[in-house]
């Protein structure tokens, strides 16, 4: 019998996990496995007593939130560049950094990381609270990300629970409830997981596992470091774990946006309210798709050019792109040129819309010289995409 197999029945459960042991190989892994982040401090390096930035882990954290890494990469290090330090972000104007966040969704994300800048920066003398409670003093942040900056930051033995945890959890523990009924109960499990000794470690090892090899579809069960402890896996129900509980079909909403143009190249944008869908940012003037728009603009001869899809949480939109020339003063919004407006300052919807009125001729208007942002090669394609 392996090694791995003997320890898993020498202190084993009731449900025939033994919690220490998986966590010492879940840990044995990570040392060799462990992903490379540019947030992340690695098990070599923190061995060494490199200690990591509790600001670049928790701006990685607020911004990991319902997106992927591969996703979150570019941003944060164009964050980290601009802003090096919670005081520089906490000193940035709103417009530049919700700018800057366009296209990484879930925009009430943006406007709490700055409130949770100032805070740290003004309230802290720029030093993020090292105990979870602390943590979830500071606005904007929940029960998740005060775990995860108090476990990796600090090494306080937080039980931090993502969506890989839960899968994690709910595998080795065989966990059959659906979710979301069963977060308390994978929440309890992942904390008697969690050890002492190297927590931050551990929350990362969790992660990076849950990412990897126990993934959602077709997970790599046979190089999995704790399969002599899943009991999932020895029930063979790993794949069909976790259970979900059936979601109710998402309704589709639909409406329209206007993009009026004047000859200069300007655009009528308006600044949307803090509160709500695409909350804070630059946008063009709607119908009242999302409860808050009204008539066009201004009056003139708008053709519809097309229509754009997207998904947001709770619904699907359908939202039609009515084109307009004009010199008229605008109703609602303003008519904006560059460097205040540059269409990667865009949320995602409203980068569809103005790229499929770019393809029915509206001009795309030149950046100024100086401009803050660099316009990566291929912007557009990726943040902008008409669906």
């Amino acid at each position: 019998m392996r090694d791995a197999e003997v320890m898993a029945e020498a202190a084993t459960d009731i449900s025939g996990v033994n919690p220490g042991a998986a966590a010492a190989a879940l840990l044995d892994w990570y040392e060799a496995h462990a992903r490379e982040m540019p947030w992340r401090v690695g098990p070599a390096d923190r061995a060494r007593g490199v200690r990591p930035d509790p600001y670049r882990v928790w701006l990685s954290e607020v911004m990991l939130q319902q997106t992927t890494v591969a996703a979150v990469r570019a941003y944060f290090r164009r964050f980290t560049e601009l802003w090096p330090r919670v005081e520089d972000l906490a000193s940035a104007p709103d417009a530049v950094v919700m700018g800057e966040w366009a296209g990484l969704g879930y925009y009430a994300r943006a406007r709490n990381l700055l409130a949770c800048a100032r805070a740290v920066a003004h309230d802290h003398a720029g030093r993020f609270p090292d105990t979870v409670d602390g943590l979830r003093a500071l606005p904007g942040i929940g029960p998740y990300t005060a775990a995860a900056v108090a476990a990796i930051a600090f090494d306080r033995p937080a039980v931090v629970v993502d969506g890989n945890v839960e899968r994690v959890v709910a595998r080795l523990f065989a966990v059959e409830t659906p979710l979301p009924g069963a977060k308390p109960e994978l929440t309890r499990l992942a904390g008697r997981l969690t050890p002492n000794d190297r927590p931050g470690d551990h929350a990362q090892a969790m992660m990076d596992l849950g990412a990897t090899i126990c993934t959602p579809r077709k997970p790599a069960c046979g190089i999995c470091p704790v399969m002599a402890f899943c009991t999932g896996r020895k029930a063979g129900l790993a794949a069909d774990l976790p259970r979900k509980a059936a979601k109710a079909a998402k309704p589709t909403r639909q409406g329209t946006v206007w993009v009026a143009r004047r000859p200069d190249g300007a655009l009528v944008l308006e600044r949307r309210a803090d509160k709500g869908l695409l909350g804070g940012m630059l946008g063009f003037p709607g119908d009242g798709w999302d409860g808050k728009g009204s008539d066009a603009p201004l009056s003139a001869d708008w053709q519809v050019v097309g229509e754009v899809r997207h998904t947001f949480t709770h619904f699907h939109l359908i939202l039609s792109v009515a084109v307009a020339d004009s010199e008229a003063a605008p109703k609602r919004g303003e008519w904006m040129t560059m460097p205040a407006f540059h269409p990667t300052d865009l949320p995602t919807l409203m980068r569809k819309a103005y790229d499929l009125a770019v393809a029915a001729g509206v001009s795309h208007p030149r950046p100024a010289a100086g401009h803050l942002r660099q316009v990566e090669a291929g912007a557009g394609s990726t943040k902008g995409k008409v669906q």
